[in-house]
This record gives C-alpha cells, sequence and structure tokens, in this order.
C-alpha cells in the first residue's frame, strides 16, 4: 500500500559567516565543530523540539575525508549534545552535497517515514584541499576521449563554457564586481543578520615578554569574503590561471571557503506536536547529468525538471540563489535558462561571500529562505552546477 505524500517544512534554517580558506577566520577552526555549531543553532530557534524526536542528521560534505571524516553528520550531532538515540549520514555530491541533504530529509517526510529530520552541509577548505588529500584518477579515465573531461579541472571548464556561450572576459568581470556590490549592500543593510550564528573562534596568541600563550576569544558575525576594494580595474588587471589565452581568473570565480548550515524540517504532525511555526516549505529537487567538460552549465537542464515537478514556472520565482562556481557560467545558465538577472543572487553569491562545496547548497537555501521572508515573495530556487558534469536545483516556498 502506498503512503499518502505529505507536507515537509521548514522551521528553522541557520549558518555560520563564511570564511576565507585556507588562510582566513576559520584557518584553525575544525569543520565538525562549525557543523556542530549550526545544528546547536538551529535547535536553539526551536525550543520547544524534543531533540530526541529527530529521526536522522543528514550532512553533505564534497570532501569527506581527514577533519569532515569518518561520518561528520554523526560526529558533530554527538558534539552537539544530542541524544545518542539520533543517527547520522554524510553525503557526497560535490556542490550540491548540501541542497541533496535538504532533499534526501524532505523526501523521507514526504513520503511519511519521518516526521523530524536535520539537514546541513559543510566544508572546510582550509584543512582538506579540493580533490581531498590524495588525488588518484583511474588511469581508464585517459584511455577514451570522450571521458578527459572527468579530469579537468574546475576552472578548465569554466574556460569551455565561457567559450561555447561567447562569455566575454569583460562580462565576467562586470559581474564579479556586481556580487561584491550586492553582497557588500546586503551585509550594510543586516539582510544576513536573521540567518548567521555568530561563531566564537579560540585564538593563541603568544606574549613575548612573559613566554606564555594566552588564549583568546574572537566572535566573528559577518562573511569573510567580500570586498569593499575591489572594481572592474583592479579585476581586469588579473591574470587568467587556468588558460594562458583565456578569460577566468581569481576575481571572476568562486573564492574557496569555510562554513556551515543547517535546516530543520518536520511533518505537519510534528509542527502541531511540538508547537512549532513554519518559515518556509520544500516543494521539489531535481539533478541531471552533463558533458563533464561543460559542467557549469548543469542548471539549465536540471532547473525546467524541477518547475515541472513543482508545478510552477520561472515566472513565479520570485528569489534564484544561483551558485556562482564561476562568473562564466553563471552568465552563461542566466542567458541559456532565460533567468531574471534582477533575481538572481540579489544579496551577492559565491564570488563575493564564498563558496564552501558541500556547505554551499545549505548555505545557499538559508539565504533563499531568509531572503523570501524578508521580501515577502513565496517562491524561490536554489541551483547550481556540480563537478564532474551535473546540475541540481531545489524549490521553496516562503511561509
Amino acid at each position: 500500500m502506498s503512503k499518502q505524500v505529505q507536507e515537509a517544512y521548514i522551521v528553522s534554517a541557520m549558518r555560520t559567516p563564511v570564511g576565507k580558506a585556507p588562510r582566513g577566520m576559520y584557518r584553525n577552526t575544525r569543520p565538525d565543530d562549525l557543523l556542530s555549531h549550526v545544528i546547536k543553532s538551529v535547535l536553539l530557534q526551536t525550543p520547544s523540539l524534543d531533540p530526541v524526536g529527530i529521526e536522522d542528521v543528514i550532512a553533505g560534505c564534497a570532501m569527506p575525508e581527514a577533519e569532515q571524516g569518518m561520518n561528520v553528520a554523526r560526529i558533530a550531532l554527538l558534539l552537539a549534545d544530542l541524544p545518542d538515540s539520533v543517527p547520522g549520514m554524510t553525503v557526497n555530491r560535490f556542490c550540491a552535497s548540501g541542497l541533496q541533504a535538504i532533499a534526501l530529509a524532505a523526501d523521507r517526510i514526504r513520503l511519511g517515514e519521518a516526521d523530524v529530520m536535520l539537514a546541513s552541509g559543510v566544508e572546510s577548505m582550509s584543512m582538506v584541499p579540493m580533490m581531498g588529500n590524495k588525488l588518484a584518477f583511474n588511469p581508464a579515465i585517459f584511455e577514451r576521449c570522450e571521458h578527459y573531461g572527468i579530469a579537468y579541472g574546475m576552472g578548465l571548464t569554466a574556460e569551455r563554457v565561457a567559450q561555447q556561450w561567447r562569455v566575454s572576459r569583460e562580462d565576467q568581470d562586470a559581474y564579479a564586481l556586481q556580487s561584491h556590490l550586492r553582497a557588500l549592500a546586503a551585509i550594510n543593510n543586516g539582510a544576513f543578520e536573521d540567518e548567521i550564528a555568530p561563531y566564537r573562534i579560540t585564538e593563541h596568541i603568544p606574549e613575548m615578554d612573559s613566554r606564555e600563550v594566552k588564549i583568546g576569544f574572537r566572535d566573528v558575525m559577518r562573511d569573510e569574503g567580500p570586498r569593499g576594494d575591489t572594481s572592474l580595474d583592479a579585476l581586469s588587471r588579473l591574470k587568467t590561471v587556468f588558460a594562458q589565452k583565456g578569460s577566468v581568473t581569481a576575481g571572476n570565480s568562486s573564492q574557496m571557503s569555510d562554513g556551515a548550515g543547517a535546516v530543520l524540517l518536520c511533518s505537519e504532525a510534528a509542527l502541531k506536536r511540538y508547537d512549532l511555526t513554519p518559515i518556509g516549505k520544500f516543494l521539489g529537487f531535481s539533478v541531471t547529468g552533463v558533458a563533464p567538460e561543460i559542467m557549469g552549465i548543469g542548471p539549465v537542464r536540471a532547473i525546467p525538471q524541477v518547475l515541472r515537478q513543482a508545478g510552477l514556472s520561472l515566472n513565479d520565482m520570485g528569489w534564484i540563489e544561483l551558485n556562482e562556481a564561476f562568473a562564466a557560467q553563471t552568465i552563461a545558465v542566466i542567458r541559456e535558462a532565460g533567468l531574471d538577472p534582477s533575481v538572481v543572487n540579489p544579496s551577492g553569491g559565491a564570488i563575493a561571500l564564498g563558496h564552501p562545496l558541500g556547505a554551499t547548497g545549505a548555505i545557499r537555501s538559508i539565504t533563499l529562505l531568509h531572503g523570501l521572508r524578508r521580501n515577502r515573495q513565496k517562491y524561490g530556487m536554489v541551483t547550481m552546477c556540480i563537478g564532474t558534469g551535473m546540475g541540481a536545483a531545489g524549490v521553496f516556498e516562503a511561509l
């Protein structure tokens, strides 16, 4: 007998400030501590919820090894003092890992298999480098030319997209500047305050006179990436980093970052049981594949699929969080998918705010939900390209 599909409500959504990697504010902060912090922060928003009722914690992580290995979801929930009875699972879909975690949690609720789920994402690119600590491609990739794209660096795929969709260097730099300006405006207007859970960093400070090491604390409350000193002139002077005659630079690419985010999802029965007020609903998720060498274009295929699933159109979307892996692919997706640039990343994106890989899908969803509610908009979408040639998209409704 099939189970009746039920709604998956979101009742709390919090994130850390995002730090720059590898020498930013979280350079000595463990990712499992960041994840533990946002789990605690989400539960502080819902004091009437009995943590025993949480049926699973799902964490997205793109490089689940070393400090963020050993099933980081389970480690972090225990560090957050959740009951031993709460299980945890870590999932990896590269840049969409955090969004995938939300989708999996929502699916359990929508199918009637769970009433309370906690979805999250975490990444420390300071402690675990891009591609992990040991890069070991299967040699068979290089035996057939159609598989070469699997081994392409992300920057080279951005160069391919820039060429194929004719995105100029000037357009990329202008878009990068816009990302910083929008992010700075959002910070100055307090747009992120409701979604950020300030994090206390422990610092060890050597005292030369006393020859002692003092322990200090610093509370961080804003994203580290946005730059007020950037300009078109400064961006235009940066050298390309992936192709000698290319157009992709460090300035028009996403920043390597550290951060975490968490979202608490409940069924209608759980809302009533724990007297919780929802802030949104999860309406659908889609993921699809494209050629690995043009992985950045992935959202173009995922977006129409998720809109059909949700019974909505692009015109219904009041806010779209399109992860800015690179300005080249972001511009190409906007053009090819027919997105309204005015509703895409109105508070800036990953070029300014950072891209902590497995955490990004959760963080972008959190920003979307709070942004929709703040602006009294109803529907929004989170979408991103994914390494090795995929695209994902999720649709949310604000309440």
